[in-house]
C-alpha cells in the first residue's frame, strides 16, 4: 500500500527533512566532495550521522555514490540528475537564510561560518 500525505510537502520533507540533508545538499551543489570534506565542512555532524543521511540521501535517489578503485580507497558524493532539480529550491532556501542572519545579527559575520574559515579549523 501506498504511504499517504497530506499535503505535498510532506514527501518533500520525508526526502530532505533533519538537520543535516538540506546543508549536505548545499555543499553538493557546489561540487563533488569526499566524506571528509564534508565533514570539515560540517563540523557539528558526527561521522556516522553523516553517513547515514548520505546513504538515505543516495536510497532517495538525490545523491550518487562514486567509488574509485584505488588504495586508499576513494568514495565521493555528487548529485544526481533528480537530486538537481532542488537547486531552485536551495537556493531560495539559503538566500532566505542570509536575509534572516542579516535581520537577526547586527554583523552576520558574527554567526555564518564560511567555507575558508571552516578550513583553516
Amino acid at each position: 500500500m501506498a504511504k499517504k500525505y497530506n499535503i505535498p510537502v510532506e514527501a518533500a520533507l520525508e526526502v530532505i527533512g533533519g538537520k543535516w540533508k538540506v546543508v549536505i545538499l548545499c555543499h553538493l551543489i557546489k561540487e563533488k566532495r569526499r566524506t571528509c570534506e564534508l565533514k570539515q565542512l560540517m563540523p557539528g555532524i558526527t561521522q556516522k550521522m553523516l553517513t547515514q543521511q548520505l546513504r538515505e540521501l543516495e536510497a532517495d535517489g538525490v545523491v550518487n555514490r562514486i567509488i574509485y578503485n584505488q588504495v586508499p580507497p576513494k568514495v565521493e558524493y555528487e548529485l544526481t540528475e533528480y537530486g538537481w532539480t532542488l537547486k531552485e529550491g536551495l537556493d531560495m532556501l539559503c538566500a532566505w537564510g542570509e536575509r534572516h542572519i542579516e535581520r537577526t545579527y547586527p554583523d552576520k559575520e558574527d554567526v555564518l561560518e564560511t567555507e575558508e574559515s571552516l578550513e583553516t579549523v
